[in-house]
């Protein structure tokens, strides 16, 4: 059983396990690097990580046309709930066992308001267990903290990691966020959409491979890797 991870953009993925298709943060609509539109999006689940605007995104349109459940955390689901979707809460620190895997919330040092200015509770990242044990750690938008080390305790076969600065890590926290995480491939996201996070990936990938033993996976919009 293989775990397929598609970039659609920004901090956008498409994760395909176990015969499911899962949507992380599907900020398609408006996405100057979107592959997606949001009437093509497919989904089982949608995994939202906080409530900003270029992470809520579409979320909702996907969810009404697909009748996808959104994992999310609670306050954000009561606000999912006033739009008649459906959606299944978690909080930090919590797993759950759902058909496609066990998915635990971890912490993100980030912010999390809803794009009304509702309060979006605590923004956190995912621990994705498959049915046949790969690990996937998807970090969301967060800045370095030290803790990265007990996930990569876990042993992972996969970290995607923002490099974009400015409002998460850059380059430089990045890489140590991988001598945190020990995982065996990386996939940057969150950079290049707009100019105030404009990275140059390649480069990046060349630093963490030379330092680390991880292989960087710097993937086009559309593209996927598998494991």
């Amino acid at each position: 059983m293989s775990i397929k991870i598609t970039w659609l953009g920004h901090a956008s993925l498409r994760v395909e396990t176990g015969g499911y298709q899962l949507l992380v943060d599907p900020f398609l609509t408006d996405n100057p690097m979107g592959a997606l539109s949001a009437a093509e999006a497919q989904a089982d689940y949608i995994l939202l990580s906080h409530g900003h605007g270029d992470h809520v995104g579409d979320t909702v349109e996907i969810a009404q046309h697909t009748g996808a459940t959104v994992i999310t955390n609670f306050e954000i689901g009561g606000w999912l709930d006033k739009k008649g979707v459906k959606n299944h809460t978690q909080h930090i620190g919590g797993g759950y066992h759902h058909p496609f895997g066990y998915l635990k919330f971890t912490q993100a040092v980030h912010g999390s308001g809803l794009p009304d200015g509702s309060y979006g509770g605590n923004p956190a990242g995912f621990l994705l267990t498959s049915k046949d044990g790969k690990k996937v750690y998807i970090a969301c938008d967060t800045g370095l903290f030290g803790d990265m080390r007990l996930i990569g305790e876990e042993g992972l076969d996969l970290a995607v990691l923002p490099i974009g600065d400015n409002y998460t890590m850059g380059p430089d926290d990045a890489l140590r966020a991988v001598r945190l995480l020990s995982p065996k491939h990386v996939i940057p996201v969150h950079y290049n959409t707009w100019d105030i996070i404009a990275q140059d990936p390649n480069a990046w990938a060349r630093r963490v491979e030379a330092e680390t033993p991880a292989q960087v996976h710097v993937l086009k919009p559309g593209e996927s890797f598998e494991i």
